[in-house]
């Protein structure tokens, strides 16, 4: 069974949320307003919509590949906890050297609802507690390029 996700429209201009494709991960993410992004400049839209979603899940507000692309025009990676109920937001960030102006009704973002695991969160009173691997402590390029 396919979970069900409730969307309430805050304004006359906001959209519900739209799959592109069947098998599309992400949902479409609609912006109600005109604005204008200055390069380089960051701004928070609200997407005139409120959701529930489902049981267990978080949603994630992520960038469009091809606004990316085209524009160097993404929304910053969000994360949508299973209990909050305000209005979806999407942060917005101009990376051309150009301004960008997002019309009502573009599509802007996207949203991924994905599982959760909830876990519980103990102490570990030694580095062996945390078990070891072949990695080690190797961050950032330790594995090669």
């Amino acid at each position: 069974m396919i979970p069900t996700m409730k969307t309430k429209l805050l304004s006359p201009d906001a959209k519900l949320p739209t799959r592109a494709t069947e098998r599309s991960a992400g949902l479409d993410l609609y912006s109600p307003v005109d604005e204008v992004l200055a390069p380089g400049q960051r701004r928070r839209i609200g997407l005139g919509i409120r959701i529930q979603l489902p049981p267990g899940c978080e949603g994630q507000v992520r960038p469009r590949s091809g606004m990316a692309e085209r524009h160097a025009v993404l929304a910053i990676l969000g994360t949508i906890d299973e209990d909050y109920r305000g209005e979806i937001n999407a942060l917005m960030i101009n990376h051309s050297p150009f301004p960008y102006t997002i019309h009502k009704g573009d599509r802007i973002a996207q949203l991924v609802v994905a599982p959760v695991v909830y876990v519980t969160v103990v102490n570990a009173e030694e580095d062996d507690d945390l078990g070891t691997t072949e990695r080690g402590a190797g961050g950032f390029g330790s594995t090669g390029r």
